[in-house]
């Protein structure tokens, strides 16, 4: 691809290094910025400059966040007794807007995976093993998504909290095998997580 302006060419190599973006949808997306006021290029920039630079993770959930504290976190009517455990902050928010589940989140950044070089030591493991030694939680809730490196790290986690008798479940099989819990819709996901079924069983139906 040719281009008469080293700035576009600069601009075009840029954004195609987000995940999805070709050189050609690239360059439409850079021409589209150029025929915008230069206050909205401005605050795009501005805000992925601050997304980038500010953007903590909650120290408790290990969310994204603004704050060293959550929103979801910091919300004193949620269930202390109930945890999400859940791979990243994508299925944090499938499952908020579901309006289902009224508990505590842990986002692990991550699933076991040996292909890809991701162990246990690479989650978030410690943390979730220090809220269950706390003694207020009652129940931990498996939602990872329906895949083998998901249903190895739902293992992993069920015999590292076995000996401390907490329920384990696992959101039910409305969804199906092989797909990423984000991409489910609402509906589904709203009602695999009131349907949940105990861990045990899930593992008996392997």
């Amino acid at each position: 691809m040719d281009f008469s302006s080293k700035l576009l060419e600069n601009a075009v190599n840029a954004i195609a290094q987000l995940p999805g973006i070709g050189k050609r949808t690239a360059l439409r997306l850079a021409l589209h910025l150029l025929k915008q006021p230069t206050d909205r290029v401005e605050n795009l920039a501005k805000a992925l400059t601050d997304l980038r630079q500010n953007i903590i993770f909650c120290d408790r959930c290990h969310n994204l966040s603004d704050t060293s504290i959550c929103q979801i976190c910091a919300n004193p009517k949620r269930n202390d007794a109930l945890l999400c455990v859940v791979e990243d902050i994508r299925d944090v928010m499938a499952i908020e807007n579901t309006g289902q589940f009224q508990g505590r989140y842990h986002v692990l950044g991550g699933i076991i995976s040996p292909m890809d070089g991701v162990g246990p030591q690479d989650l978030n493991l410690d943390s979730l093993l220090e809220k269950v030694k706390s003694g207020v939680l009652e129940e931990i809730i498996f939602a990872l998504s329906a895949t083998m490196e998901a249903d190895t790290t739902n293992f992993y986690i069920h015999k590292l909290v076995a000996p401390y008798a907490i329920k384990t479940s696992t959101i039910a099989r409305g969804i199906p095998v092989g797909d990423e819990l984000e991409y489910t819709d609402e509906v589904t996901l709203g009602r695999s997580i009131l349907a949940r079924i105990p861990f045990e069983d899930s593992i008996s139906k392997m």
